[in-house]
């Protein structure tokens, strides 16, 4: 009896087995998104999981998976149901600006997983390598561009792709130059290539579009309903909470979630005056009232929302024992609703892992677009509110040109630092305020009073958020296009094709809203539609680099893959080693020079400083060389520069002791060497060149400064009231032999957002696609201060990279004939590298 027993036992063992085999698949998936999900908080530390979390999910996926008699269908089901719901449940709880991230890593590493991609195709496409010093042969790709297509070239994939363009260049010119290429097809056979294949294509064409072809290509992987952009409702949301999994709200600026859960809790008659909803609002010594809040909450089923908790940072470790300790044994009812800002940076993160990775987390972020935006600035005023003043036709007219100033001073955000050089917290109160002091200032006053209006509303409701002094010109402006008399005369555009409507009801306003408003564009911030461009280029660059940043280290390649890794990482390491230069023998330099100039002591801090850099550069490199080896044992800083070799990316002690760039190592590495070319030129001699290359410089400043110097001493002026006259050549720097007597010749400057009409000597319209023109040589002497002519001039601010800010340079006054402030809106700039 015992031995039928045991064999019984064995065939069911091999059975269970077998059918356990069958399962093995959707466990695995299982396993990989857990792990990438868990990778989430390498982007950002609020995105914590917990794998408790994560199995009530996996559960409730397998509950819903469609049964099926066949199993290998049951299976594919299953995969289905738990792909799909942890995408939902981990989605919903990220930022717009990262689902996408997830979503490409997502698909990246389930492609992997069933072999269905090549590890090297996804490397290159998330890498992008670019081969440098190339000039494009033809005229619809930059000189970028190309690169990236020789490097492709190089690969077997695409062998000929390089001669293909050149010899089919008309077909390939249509495919570059569409409005939406993502949706075209390539030409030749070129179209017949693995999507993966034109993804690599298309990143070095058209970064632009990277992100709108990644969304079609998760879609073709993984169907429709991962890129439908439907948020899921509150309620569904709401279903999944219970007295162990509180419900945690990150907060954007302008945004009150507050809403949604009062509404919630109206329908299931959880409400203040039913006394079974307590509201408590942090950081005003309100810590004492929210412990009292959860405990009898706790104990009679009722709810608690507890408003941003980031301003008691001591506080909550409290909160988190709190929480858990409520988590067991409390009233089935009891609910717990959490808000917090995110942090501005990961070191200045404090909220608890216990807290993020036990509840739901749910973004609240605000509408996109002008269209939503301005339709929501006016949802924050009744009929009644429209009626109130006295002088309607005043008010109304100011009122919706406030409502559209809000919507582009909120939404001009995205277009990164040219939008505005810092990013501000302009919210809902800044409008509402602003409406009130238009009201009680219209009562008061006989006439309008412009000024006073747009001082207030520029420079202390909106202004006091703003710490940069050109984006505070930037507000001052928009308010002197926006609220000026002409808008009671019906003369007034608010954007091209916009004019501000006349007197009507709130729903008339809506209507035309809907109506009137033209599409989407940068035109309607008073930008030129390559802000477009350069935004969604870096959007996209910033997605693979994220990418590129969350690949498992050990390649599922085996030993090959990890040996290639510390190759490149060698080969990186000996060929940086071998080009940069012996350090300027400082001491030597000094005994040559008869008169310490300003410029030559500008020459000296540029060559002390080259040399601090070039001595870390070729240490910490022969440091890792010896680490490598097995000679030295390996530190952190050691790895992370290995890192940083692997990813093309400049290691951090370098860029601390460097110029800002936002260069991949490579081509920074390049710059690098030829700014210490530039300065072997300078010292050689000490003569001034005939042009001077303002970029390569770690202090741009300290020149100019020295240009206005040396004027003073030899006219014996006085330095502080002295102003730098910019005045732009017709040439290039190939035709200039010799410097000017006074002053300096400068070159390798750029121009975003417009170009130079060197013929007419004005700022004009920019090239459609021709985001940064190169400006001609500019010729720069100092003049006393009360000599500028400051008629029909723009004050140009001159910044040391895209990223703007803080490095800020100079300020040069460029003609136009043009209003400055159309190139004020336009984020108009000039910049030493791009």
């Amino acid at each position: 009896m015992f031995h039928e027993r045991v064999q019984e036992a064995k065939v069911t063992e091999v059975k269970i087995n077998e059918a356990r085999e069958h399962y093995r698949p959707a466990a695995a998936r299982a396993s990989l998104l857990y792990f990438i999900m868990n990778d989430l908080s390498k982007i950002h530390p609020m995105y914590r999981f917990s794998l408790k979390a994560f199995s009530i999910v996996f559960q409730k996926a397998v509950e819903k998976a469609a049964p099926d008699e066949s199993l290998k269908e049951r299976v594919t089901n299953l995969i289905d149901s738990i792909t799909f719901s942890v995408y939902q449940y981990t989605t919903r709880g990220l930022f717009e600006c990262d689902k996408l991230t997830y979503l490409a890593q997502l698909t990246f590493q389930v492609l992997l997983m069933n072999q269905e991609v090549g590890a090297a195709e996804l490397d290159f496409l998330l890498q992008s390598p670019v081969q440098t010093g190339v000039t494009s042969p033809v005229e619809f790709l930059s000189h970028q561009a190309w690169g990236g297509v020789k490097a492709l070239s190089s690969m077997e994939e695409f062998y000929n792709l390089d001669r293909d363009i050149e010899g089919s260049a008309k077909s390939w010119k249509k495919f570059v130059e569409s409005e939406y290429p993502e949706k075209e097809k390539f030409p030749q056979e070129w179209k017949n290539k693995t999507a993966l294949q034109r993804l690599c294509m298309m990143r070095a064409m058209r970064p632009d579009r990277m992100t709108y072809a990644m969304r079609d290509f998760v879609e073709e992987k993984l169907g429709s309903k991962y890129v439908v952009g439907r948020a899921l409702d509150f309620a569904t949301s709401f279903e999944e909470s219970g007295p162990a999994t509180p419900m945690f709200f990150i907060l954007s600026p302008g945004v009150d979630p507050l809403k949604d859960v009062e509404n919630q809790g109206k329908k299931l008659g959880y409400t203040f005056n039913n006394r079974n909803f307590h509201n408590v609002s942090l950081g005003q010594g309100q810590e004492v009232v929210a412990e009292a809040a959860l405990d009898l909450a706790a104990k009679k089923g009722h709810w608690v929302i507890l408003q941003n908790i980031h301003l008691v940072a001591k506080w909550l470790s409290t909160l988190e024992k709190k929480l858990e300790e409520h988590s067991e044994n409390s009233h089935p009812e009891f609910r717990v609703f959490i808000s917090a800002e995110p942090a501005a940076s990961p070191e200045s993160h404090i909220i608890p892992q216990g807290i993020l990775e036990n509840s739901i987390k749910i973004t609240n972020e605000p509408p996109t677009g002008m269209h939503a935006n301005l339709h929501k600035a006016l949802d924050n005023f009744s009929q009644d509110t429209l009626e109130m003043c006295s002088r309607e036709t005043e008010f109304k007219s100011i009122l919706f040109a406030l409502c559209y100033f809000h919507a582009v001073v909120a939404e001009r955000r995205k277009f990164g630092p040219q939008g505005w050089n810092r990013p501000y917290p302009f919210n809902t109160g800044d409008l509402t305020i602003s409406v009130n002091v238009l009201y009680n200032f219209l009562e008061a006053n006989a006439k309008v009073p412009y000024d006073d209006l747009r001082y207030l509303f520029g420079e202390i409701m909106y202004g006091g958020h703003i710490t940069d002094d050109w984006d505070r010109r930037l507000c001052r402006t928009y308010l002197e296009e926006f609220i000026k008399p002409e808008m009671l005369e019906g003369e007034l555009s608010l954007a091209p094709g916009f004019p501000l409507p006349g007197n009507m009801d709130c729903s008339g306003y809506h209507q035309y809203i809907d109506a009137e408003l033209p599409p989407e564009s940068p035109y309607l911030y008073g930008l030129h539609p390559n802000a477009e461009i350069g935004f969604l280029t870096q959007t996209s660059e910033k997605l693979f680099r994220t990418v590129l940043e969350l690949q498992p280290r050990d390649s599922n390649a085996g030993d090959g893959a990890g040996a290639s890794r510390e190759e490149k990482v060698k080969a990186v390491l000996e060929e940086i080693l071998e080009r940069v230069t012996d350090e300027f023998n400082i001491s030597e330099l000094m005994a040559k020079v008869e008169e310490r100039t300003p410029y030559i002591v500008v020459a000296f801090q540029e060559c002390e400083r080259m040399n601090i850099l070039t001595r870390e550069i070729q240490r910490s490199l022969r440091e890792l060389d010896l680490g490598l080896k097995g000679e030295l044992t390996m530190t952190s800083d050691m790895e992370n520069l290995q890192n940083a070799l692997y990813l093309d990316t400049v290691p951090e002690p370098w860029a601390r002791l460097a110029y800002p760039s936002t260069a991949g190592l490579a081509a920074w590495f390049l710059d690098l060497l030829n700014r210490i070319k530039e300065l072997e030129i300078w010292i050689g001699d000490f003569a001034m060149p005939s042009t001077v290359w303002l970029t390569g410089f770690f202090n741009p400043q300290s020149f100019l400064t020295a240009i206005m110097q040396s004027m003073a001493r030899k006219n014996e002026w006085p330095l502080d009231q002295m102003a730098l006259q910019c005045d732009v050549t017709k040439k290039n720097r190939e035709e200039f032999r010799s410097p000017p007597r006074e002053g300096a010749y400068v070159h390798g400057l750029f121009m975003e957002g417009a170009r130079w009409d060197t013929q007419a000597g004005i700022i004009t319209e920019a090239k459609l696609k021709d985001l940064t023109p190169p400006m001609p040589v500019m010729f720069i002497k100092a003049i006393p201060a009360d000599k500028q002519d400051c008629r029909s001039v723009y004050p140009c601010p001159v910044y040391k990279t895209c990223q703007r800010g803080p490095t800020y340079v100079w300020t040069f006054n460029l003609k136009t004939k043009e209003n400055p402030s159309k190139w004020v809106l336009a984020g108009v700039a000039l910049l030493l590298q791009i």
